[in-house]
């Protein structure tokens, strides 16, 4: 059995150690870019570490297991272009680096190849494994087209919000799960247990990014809090502040959204208030640990032993309780 941090070590050198034969270069510079530039790496943890509850190689699987993460990087490339954001985990972004129509095109080329990385697995698995695959691809697609229609609205129910994040995000860590468990030959039921299992986790994990937004130490977080309050962005916070406030807050909320010339620190702290008032932390905190706990009644229901779960466990702890 492997720990997340031997895991993480793999994926890393994996990743540094794929070489671009082909030309271009100016096409695939900035693909090795954005994977090099790092990250948590959790959509190929969690694939090697359910994996690694049934076979004790998972090594063998490291080309479908970063697929998953070039997927991963080919969505923040268009996001980050969509966004015009400047920065990405401290380094420029590619659409800053070089230019938009890069973007677009290396960023093109980074799905080609996460097809061609997944496809390096066993035969008998290559069906099941690329229909879960573009399955998830499109419901993550769908989940960004909610994602942008949300930011016109100011009705967006809780059950919408937590669909769309479903789709967006949780449903790349389910299909991790599910190919690992599928290249390991586990039962289906098993299979089935283990995607239900990053789906939990994905939803918590996305609830946690809206609340340490607003709550976490910035200096642990990586960057100031109030980003998601600064540009109106529809988190959990945002909605249930809306559904729950009275008349008065409920005024004072859609004062600071429609307002188009504010102080940043002026608003993120006016923002936070109403949202204490309101309770909306407590709400979030709440509902974080609900999937963190239906979540390990699926694990549990995964057929071995516990001692095989036990480094899976701990990564989904350290993934509750992560400040940043």
């Amino acid at each position: 059995m492997f720990t997340a941090d031997e895991i993480l070590f793999k994926v890393n050198d994996y990743i540094n150690n794929i070489s671009y034969n082909r030309k271009p270069w100016s096409l695939y510079e900035p693909i090795k870019y954005v994977l090099s530039l790092g990250g948590k790496r959790i959509r190929p943890i969690l694939m090697l570490l359910s994996y690694n509850l049934f076979k004790d190689d998972p090594e063998s699987i490291l080309s479908p297991a970063c697929a998953l993460e070039t997927y991963h990087n080919y969505t923040l490339l268009h996001d980050d272009l969509m966004d015009d954001a400047p920065l990405r985990r401290g380094q420029q972004t590619v659409h800053v680096r070089w230019d938009a129509n890069t973007a677009v095109l290396s960023g093109d080329s980074m799905l080609v190849l996460a097809f061609e990385r997944m496809t390096k697995c066993n035969d008998k698995h290559l069906r099941e494994v690329l229909k879960l695959f573009t399955t998830t691809a499109l419901e993550i697609g769908e989940g960004q087209q909610y994602d942008m229609e949300f930011e016109t609205r100011n009705d967006v129910k809780e059950e919408e919000y937590i669909e769309m994040i479903r789709l967006k995000t949780s449903v790349l860590l389910a299909c991790a799960m599910k190919i690992g468990a599928i290249l390991a030959d586990a039962p289906q039921e098993d299979a089935e247990n283990l995607y239900k299992f990053g789906e939990q986790v994905g939803l918590a994990f996305q609830l946690q990014d809206d609340y340490l937004d607003v709550y976490g130490d910035p200096k642990v977080f990586g960057k100031k809090i109030g980003g998601d309050i600064t540009s109106n962005k529809k988190t959990y916070m945002l909605i249930n502040a809306f559904n729950k406030a009275n008349v008065r807050q409920r005024k004072e909320l859609e004062k600071w959204i429609t307002c188009e010339h504010f102080v940043r620190d002026e608003k993120v702290e006016a923002v936070t208030k109403l949202y204490n008032k309101i309770g909306v932390d407590k709400m979030a905190i709440d509902r974080i640990n609900y999937y963190f706990e239906e979540a390990n009644k699926y694990l549990a229901a995964v057929k071995v032993s516990d001692n095989r779960k036990q480094e899976l466990v701990s990564y989904a702890q350290r993934m509750l309780h992560r400040k940043r």
